[in-house]
């Protein structure tokens, strides 16, 4: 059966998710259902990153298997006219090897946090920001960042419903920057723990709010105890941003 990369954008603000749940609509479902739609047939979608609910994505791969060889285009353009009116867009479709997984090829991931730090909530990014009403300070954000960085036991930024095998990971970078009147906070790893990145996130602005220092996120995470995380930040501001595959 021919194998489709899909590339992918959707807002998660209407989803469980993206793995298909008893409780509620995913992004998984919506595509099976758009591709069997003009496919004629069932399908299962396997995604490179299970989202959480309210999770967005940039850049989200998925694979499906067909039981024809259809053009890429006609792939992207049907997949996209069935999935209407879901916030979910193909960004591209192509052809790939049997052996490609979204999942389990991957050799990166992305993500990419926005915060809006201003008195102001917001009008036209409700949903797809979290909104802090203070001020934060980035540099000492940047600092705190640089303690998680590398390879380290993660069990304190760690959700305990997590099922990976090990708590140890390595995170090649977590960056804090301005931009225009938002923060982001970049982070890049092989993989994450489940909420990992929310977990760090929601660390990160305590310090920039003046209520943690630099030095007391090593200490959090030398703890390796969930109880010694800051708060989760809410899933809104969250995006996968890419997914990276040998020789791209």
């Amino acid at each position: 059966m021919p194998r489709y990369r899909l590339d992918l954008e959707y807002d998660g603000g209407p989803f469980v998710g993206w793995q298909r749940q008893d409780n509620g609509p995913s992004v998984q479902q919506a595509l099976e259902e758009a591709i069997a739609r003009f496919a004629g047939h069932e399908v299962r979608v396997q995604g490179a990153g299970r989202t959480d609910t309210g999770v967005h994505a940039l850049r989200q791969v998925a694979h499906v298997d067909l039981d024809r060889d259809w053009p890429a285009d006609t792939v992207r353009d049907a997949t996209n006219h069935h999935l209407k009116p879901a916030p979910v867009s193909v960004l591209a479709a192509a052809p790939v090897p049997d052996d490609f997984h979204a999942r389990f090829s991957a050799v990166g991931r992305a993500y990419v946090y926005r915060l809006l730090d201003r008195r102001s909530p917001p009008a036209l990014d409700r949903g797809r920001v979290w909104h802090v009403v203070r001020t934060l300070d980035t540099d000492a954000m940047a600092a705190a960042a640089g303690h998680l960085v590398g390879r380290h036991d993660f069990t304190t930024f760690r959700a305990a419903q997590c099922q990976s095998a090990s708590p140890v990971k390595t995170l090649d970078a977590l960056e804090v920057s301005r931009v225009g009147a938002e923060v982001h906070v970049n982070a890049r790893a092989r993989s994450f723990l489940h909420n990992q990145v929310r977990s760090m996130v929601g660390t990160l602005v305590e310090v920039g709010l003046g209520r943690w220092r630099p030095e007391d996120v090593s200490r959090a995470l030398a703890a390796c105890d969930r109880a010694a995380c800051g708060p989760v930040a809410p899933p809104q501001g969250l995006y996968l941003s890419a997914v990276r595959y040998p020789g791209e």
